[in-house]
């Protein structure tokens, strides 16, 4: 009896291999990098240095320059958060500040380390205090592009304006990906204010989306925050010779006129984007033999590159 098992098992798989090997070849994709080099000029969006934020770094160990660039969300989202931050900006706040947290595969996370301390710098006035009904935002229109893939946290998932977002039949809300920017806050109901800042540099952790804002995503530079040493535990630094100073955090369009960044992102409303996120999804070449059909709304990148 096992001996025939044994038989029929062979037969089987020497079935399935012969179908295999009768079925044409797939046509390999064209790269995702060929489709984003090509993309024509019209289907990029420029952003407006005044909706970037740069913030320089101390220079690293050898002297290299570090400057990390983030693009604040687009209204009418977080802009309670983002208005404030604006403000913050604006002050030379963040000035002398530091990363002062760094926890593997979850975020680093930046602003005044004596935040809760009797030495912590004073807030300018005028920032608001955001509801926690500002997570998210009553929709009005669907976002440029709809994953048709299923997602864990969220009924549907989208990009626009080259954000990665969520969505359900009422609310808008952005997702945690890797390189998002978020606010730190307390316990509930408080919502943060701006000051305190980090950025994802692991896994997505959407557990958060819709639990804390998020404000804009690192769009340049995120390895001088990803490649810090790590602390243990949450990743609070206790001894604050080992936190990265802040130079500087300047809006785009405050830096000199030669220093201001021009950058560009592929509109996800293009055909070009369409035609990239296929690539990715359904990609086939020498190297990869299996391609899902589809992806996870953070595995998705919005491509960057600098004007001109």
């Amino acid at each position: 009896m096992r001996k025939k098992i044994v038989l029929s098992a062979a037969f089987a798989l020497s079935v399935t291999q012969m179908a295999m090997a009768a079925q044409p070849e797939k046509p390999k994709t064209r790269p995702s990098a060929e489709i984003i080099k090509a993309a024509p000029a019209g289907d990029w969006r420029e952003i407006d240095p005044a909706d970037l934020l740069v913030m320089t770094l101390a220079p690293d160990s050898s002297g290299k320059p570090r400057q990390v660039i983030i693009q604040l969300l687009p209204a009418p989202i977080s802009q309670g958060w983002i208005g404030n931050m604006r403000k913050l900006a604006a002050a030379h706040w963040w000035d002398n500040g530091a990363v002062y947290r760094v926890q593997d595969n979850w975020v680093a996370q930046f602003g005044d380390p004596d935040e809760d301390t009797p030495q912590a710098k004073p807030l300018p006035s005028g920032l608001a205090k955001v509801p926690q009904s500002d997570y998210l935002l009553r929709a009005f229109a669907a976002p440029e592009y709809i994953n048709p893939g299923r997602d864990a946290y969220a009924p549907h998932t989208g990009i626009d304006m080259g954000f990665h977002m969520a969505f359900d039949d009422s609310h808008v809300w952005p997702t945690h990906c890797y390189g998002s920017v978020g606010v730190g806050r307390n316990n509930a109901p408080d919502t943060g204010m701006g000051a305190e800042l980090y950025a994802v540099i692991g896994t997505p952790p959407r557990q958060l989306d819709r639990n804390i804002a998020v404000v804009g995503r690192v769009i340049e530079g995120i390895e001088h925050l990803s490649s810090l040493p790590r602390a243990p535990g949450n990743g609070m630094y206790n001894d604050k010779a080992k936190n990265t100073p802040i130079l500087s955090i300047r809006l785009g369009n405050e830096l000199p006129p030669a220093d201001q960044p021009h950058l560009e992102y592929l509109s996800s409303a293009s055909a070009s984007f369409r035609d990239y996120v296929n690539a990715r999804v359904n990609r086939h070449d020498d190297f990869i033999i299996y391609a899902p059909g589809s992806a996870d709304i953070c595995n998705i990148p919005i491509p960057i590159r600098r004007k001109g």
